[in-house]
């Protein structure tokens, strides 16, 4: 317990000193005391001194540009960890740019707690125009898991504990903690505080799924003639690798792995059948969902992508709720992923029947052609390059150093990026997720730097850097081993829109030749200009290698791109003026 200030109390016998503690080092202490060592956020009133004093604490406090990538930052924290990230705000406006992070987090069930400032009850309530003046609380509640607000500093033990049970029990995701100014500065005793503080227990319990779930859900695998499990970033987030890779080898089934659970089982594992994609959507006759959705990633489970081959699902999900959320789902196992991938692989027992050979030789066969295919175009070395020629560099730096994160955002860069670059080890894959946002690329790469140590690689579409490029300073300024590739094409998809009447740039155009690279030497960091995927390489692998903050500008071919990478048929198209 933090002791902030010793007070003499006069009694009939002689003054007495009282050590009390303050509203400030509450909070301090009950995250300490629940594990949490970190905060993300930008200072300011009312908070300015809580960062303060966390530092002086020894936790480490990351002080942003923008409170929105503070939030993104604290949403992966959450999702390497298990633990909560802490996003800190200020009131209102910060409060508000780190509501997007907030709701992301909830939406891509990362265990997230935003703590903002806030104005005074009585004043919000009446609506007397406080500084910043908001009811924060009210306008958080529909965005995340749950919110919370601490008036008394006798509650803050309990406030904490509360955000962080709901933050990562269940089906993890975002929960707002509101703080009025008033709360910090207010005092209590010292041990009647130390006795107010919570240390949460076992706050995410293992949900242990229902035998006959298990049996039902076993029994609709053996039935299958093409069988196929997909992994979502929830299997990923569970880290129940061992498991997962027990189990897959085991059943023999070919796997999928979306694109944050790349690497639970290496992209180059012989049942991976993420070169046949395409393929196994259509032709499996019963699929597993382990911590994956059917939503619009997988379109829905319906629909051309899914052929007309009729396909029983089996879902695995902590969520019941998820169950028959898109079509009929004929063996829901409910629970957490851990728990029930040991109990289906304790029901495989030692006779269970391999994928029959015609399934899994059509898989390799489809794999080989469309390696083939890729292998010719990642070999081109056009100048400027193309999008599949700078992937085909980055795609050899991740192999020779697997252990690195990489962070990928963007349209045609994300996209790609997915299909070309192969990751090994889990957790090593941070992208938009399940909204697709852009902007969080930069938090990301913060958080993965500062939580794991390892050496991250951002990968960013020019449109998508835009969004959270100041953030390079926090890069410089924290010295963290981030790598920053800009794949520069001079607009969003490509460079060549034109305003019809010759006023203005075209929509998505940006400033033609930009040298993003300059950016970050004007904050200490190294920038280079890569015009080849050579360069590219070379670049890269040092910058990889020393650590140092780099930033390199990848100058694409502006014709490259396509509208809205693979995702074009979400963008209504104007009929206005066509010809029928």
């Amino acid at each position: 317990m933090t002791i902030v200030t010793k007070v003499d109390q006069a009694g009939s016998s002689g003054g007495t000193e009282q050590e009390l503690t303050d509203g400030f080092h509450l909070v301090i202490d009950a995250l300490k005391l629940n594990g949490i060592n970190t905060i993300y956020g930008v200072p300011g009133i009312p908070i300015t001194d809580l960062g303060r004093l966390a530092q002086a604490q020894g936790m480490r406090v990351i002080s942003f540009r923008h409170e929105q990538h503070a939030g993104y930052a604290a949403g992966i924290a959450g999702y390497l960890t298990k633990t909560p990230g802490i996003c800190l705000t200020v009131s209102a406006p910060g409060f508000l740019n780190g509501l997007t992070a907030l709701a992301n987090a909830t939406t891509n069930c990362f265990p997230m707690i935003l703590v903002s400032g806030s104005s005074e009850r009585e004043v919000v309530d009446l609506q007397q125009g406080d500084y910043e003046e908001m009811d924060q609380l009210a306008i958080a509640k529909p965005l995340c898991k749950a919110a919370f607000r601490v008036l008394h500093a006798e509650d803050i033990g309990i406030g904490v504990a509360r955000a962080i049970r709901a933050a990562v029990s269940g089906r993890p995701g975002g929960v707002y903690l509101d703080l009025p100014a008033k709360l910090f500065p207010q005092t209590m005793e010292a041990e009647a505080g130390r006795k107010s503080l919570v240390q949460v227990i076992d706050p995410a319990p293992a949900q242990i799924p229902a035998p006959s779930a298990v049996d039902r859900a076993l029994d609709v695998l053996k039935s299958a003639k093409r069988p196929l499990i997909i992994f979502g970033k929830g299997a990923a987030y569970a880290q129940a690798d061992e498991a997962i890779r027990d189990f897959v080898e085991k059943s023999g089934i070919p796997f999928l792995q979306m694109s944050m659970a790349k690497g639970l089982l290496p992209d180059v594992h012989p049942q991976s059948a993420g070169a046949a994609r395409s393929t196994v959507l259509k032709e499996s006759d019963v699929v597993m969902l382990v911590g994956a959705r059917l939503n619009w990633l997988l379109s829905h489970g319906k629909g051309k992508s899914w052929g007309e081959n009729p396909k029983k699902f089996i879902q695995v999900d902590i969520e019941p709720k998820e169950m028959d959320s898109n079509v009929e789902i004929a063996a829901p196992v409910v629970g957490d992923i851990g728990s029930c991938i040991s109990a289906l692989l304790d029901g495989l027992g030692d006779n269970w029947p391999t994928p029959p050979a015609e399934w899994t030789d059509a898989i390799n066969a489809k794999k080989e052609q469309n390696i083939g295919k890729m292998a010719l175009r990642l070999k081109k070395n056009s100048i400027p390059m193309d999008f599949h020629g700078a992937l085909g560099a980055l795609r050899t730096v991740i192999k020779e150093r697997p252990d690195a994160i990489l962070v990928n955002e963007g349209a045609n860069t994300l996209d790609l990026a997915r299909g070309v670059i192969d990751m090994y080890q889990p957790r090593k894959r941070l992208d938009v997720g399940t909204w697709g946002v852009m902007g969080v690329g930069m938090g990301s790469a913060i958080a993965a730097a500062v939580e794991t140590g390892k050496p991250v690689l951002a990968v960013e579409g020019d449109s998508a850097f835009g969004f959270c490029g100041m953030e390079v300073e926090t890069i410089c300024r924290y010295d963290l081993p981030v790598c920053v590739v800009i794949f520069n094409n001079n607009g969003i998809y490509r460079g060549t829109d034109q305003d019809p009447t010759g006023r203005d740039p075209g929509t998505t155009v940006f400033v033609k030749d930009s040298r993003y690279d300059k950016m970050m030497e004007a904050f200490g960091g190294v920038g280079v200009n890569a015009t080849t995927p050579d360069e590219l390489y070379r670049a890269v692998s040092e910058a990889m290698d020393s650590g140092k903050p780099t930033l390199v500008n990848a100058v694409i071919d502006p014709t490259a791109g396509t509208e809205s990478g693979r995702i074009g048929n979400l963008n209504p198209q104007s009929v206005v003026g066509k010809k029928k």
